[in-house]
């Protein structure tokens, strides 16, 4: 049956690619044609080892063992296993030349071949040479799935430790290795600066031997976006790695207009420790430092581990440091393990005011009493919406959480370059692809912003507007009364300047002066500020060949670092996996209140009520 797809044949040095089962290309660009996977007397090879892979793979294919009788420099004869089968080839060097050449071939099988699954000459090299165009673009490619593969492709059956040892084969020959990652790291964090002019890539090592021990990444593209477009938000988080060497990742991620996660910086450690989140805050802070005339307020999110905690307080004082929602509300289900409970204690975080919020405590308090010794422990202000100092925008949890599990989980069989690389590459797609959606919008806001102030809009049809002066207004509504002021932004309510966009009342406000309720959201809502977010390029870098390596003679003694691979060692076994629920990492839909007759389900708008 034929095969169109490229098959490589080779694992190292010069490749011979199978196109189908009607023609072979060999390195030298020679093209000669194996009818029906045969071969012919006077077809030629570049050598001896390419020779011996091309019948490897047509006795694989024709389904027969193959026995070697004589292997040399100038020689190659092989024969069917079965005895009695005359199937037989001799191949010798060309008079002269560096080829060699098929001198006699016995064609012809009277064998029945192998009637089993197995193949001698399936070896773990020829597995690696298999699989080797798949683990180029997915390094997540199974043993158990290439086993599989194998055996539906080929009709061979491999073992488990076969396919998992043709992997890591083919894995070094396509990536290079682990070792060769952490060697390369300086001539790699060189290239990315050159390339990437104002970005920051540092590497740090440990010991007399130079021992890897840090790695600090930030491109200038995003510290621009960041810094001149995005909202001054920052959520910080890790991901174990468990790869050959462990480690991990730590980042910092801002928010985009259209509250997508936008990496700010990410760094490799050895693990997580309040050294290292010090340490890695420092470097935050320091680039940050650069562009001082625009460093905001930030308000930063996290688990709010103790390590977190301090390097917060101590490189970034004057920000507001809130917990990530996930985390409290497992902690709050976990300790009560009460649906009531938890219903009504979303409730008291999405609560805007200190009124509502206190009323949502004294639900919980006549439900048990127990809620207070839990709350000093998880104080309001670092949690609950109408207590928190800080603007979280509407995020109350962490959206590169999923991020940074994903980018472990592709990137944890790779050398520690080639992780970086593919960061990178995933980065710049997403650059390109949301510069293009900036460029193709036509309104004034962001999607996302245009649809929040399209409903606040409709909804503003249920306030009678009384206005007090130039800038004050009065929002009365069947169940209470509010106050707007539009020149400073803000309204009693306080869902304008907690999600910095025109909540209902000011959208009532400004309707009725003849304002342009979108003008009045902030300017990182706005399709501009978009646009600039990913107006900057992050620049390809060159393949490894073209980088300056390090080369350490035998005896000679260099200057430049020559970096080994951490101490610590992934321990055998199959490696412990945590896998976080997926739908965790999705904001917590908020149950919809009417504000005219008080009932979950729908909002005034949907309200059966009269006014």
């Amino acid at each position: 049956m034929a095969n169109n797809s490229l098959a490589p044949i080779p694992d190292s040095g010069d490749e011979a690619l199978i196109i189908s089962d009607q023609t072979l290309i060999v390195p030298d660009q020679t093209m000669m044609i194996i009818s029906d996977q045969s071969l012919s007397v006077g077809q030629e090879f570049p050598d001896v080892e390419t020779c011996r892979r091309t019948l490897k793979e047509i006795a694989i294919s024709l389904h027969f063992d193959l026995r070697i009788v004589k292997s040399d420099r100038s020689r190659f004869i092989a024969k069917c296993s079965k005895e009695g089968c005359p199937w037989r080839v001799h191949v010798a060097k060309c008079p002269g030349l560096s080829t060699f050449s098929i001198r006699t071939l016995q064609p012809q099988h009277t064998c029945e071949g192998v009637q089993n699954l197995h193949h001698q000459q399936a070896s773990v090299g020829w597995v690696a040479r298999s699989v080797e165009a798949q683990l180029r673009d997915n390094p997540q490619y199974k043993p158990k799935e290439i086993l599989e593969d194998i055996r539906e492709k080929h009709g061979v059956a491999v073992s488990y430790m076969q396919a998992w040892r043709g992997k890591e084969r083919s894995m070094a020959a396509v990536h290079g290795t682990f070792e060769e990652g952490y060697r390369l790291l300086p001539s790699y964090c060189d290239q990315l600066i050159q390339m990437n002019p104002g970005s920051i890539a540092l590497y740090y090592t440990t010991g007399q031997d130079n021992c890897f021990e840090r790695l600090f990444i930030s491109y200038q593209a995003s510290i621009y976006g960041f810094l001149n477009a995005c909202r001054p938000l920052l959520e910080l988080d890790r991901a174990e790695l468990k790869g050959k060497y462990l480690g991990s990742l730590l980042c910092a991620s801002a928010i985009d207009a259209e509250d997508t996660v936008f990496p700010l910086a990410f760094a490799i450690v050895g693990s997580e420790s309040g050294d290292n989140w010090m340490w890695f805050l420092s470097e935050l802070r320091k680039l940050l430092g650069l562009n001082t005339d625009k460093m905001p307020v930030l308000t930063i999110l996290s688990d709010r581990q103790k390590g977190i905690v301090e390097a917060v307080e101590t490189h970034f004082p004057a920000s507001f440091h809130g917990f990530c929602l996930r985390f409290i509300s497992e902690n709050f289900r976990d300790e009560f393990k009460n649906s009531k409970l938890v219903n009504i204690f979303w409730n008291a975080v999405y609560a805007l005011t200190t009124t509502e919020f206190d009323v949502k405590i004294n639900e919980m308090m006549a439900i048990s009493q127990d809620i207070m010794q839990w709350l000093l422990h998880f104080p309001p202000n670092l949690w609950a919406v109408s207590c928190f100092e800080g603007v979280r925008y509407g995020h109350f949890t962490l959206g590169v959480t999923e991020l940074l599990y994903n980018w472990a989980l592709e990137g944890h069989e790779l050398p520690i370059v080639q992780m970086m690389e593919r960061i990178r590459h995933q980065l710049t797609t997403w650059f390109d692809e949301r510069r293009n959606l900036g460029m193709s919008l036509t309104s004034i806001l962001v999607p996302s912003a245009e649809k929040l102030i399209s409903e606040a809009m409709s909804d503003s049809h249920c306030y009678q507007v009384l206005r007090a002066n130039k800038v004050e207004f009065e929002i009365v509504s069947s169940e209470r009364t509010n106050i707007v002021n539009i020149q400073s932004h803000c309204c009693s309510c306080r869902r304008w300047q907690i999600y910095g966009v025109p909540c209902a009342h000011a959208a009532a406000a400004l309707i009725s002066c003849g304002e342009d309720v979108r003008h009045y959201a902030q300017e990182c809502f706005s399709v501009g500020k978009y646009c600039e977010t990913y107006s900057q390029v992050i620049n390809p870098i060159p393949d490894k060949s073209a980088w300056k390596q390090i080369v350490v003679l035998p005896g000679e003694e260099t200057t430049d670092i020559v970096i080994h691979p951490p101490k610590t060692r992934r321990p055998p076994g199959r490696p412990k996996k945590k896998v976080p629920r997926i739908e965790n990492f999705k904001r917590p839909k908020r149950v919809v209140q009417c504000g005219r007759c008080h009932l979950l389900g729908h909002s005034q708008k949907k309200c059966s009520l009269p006014n």
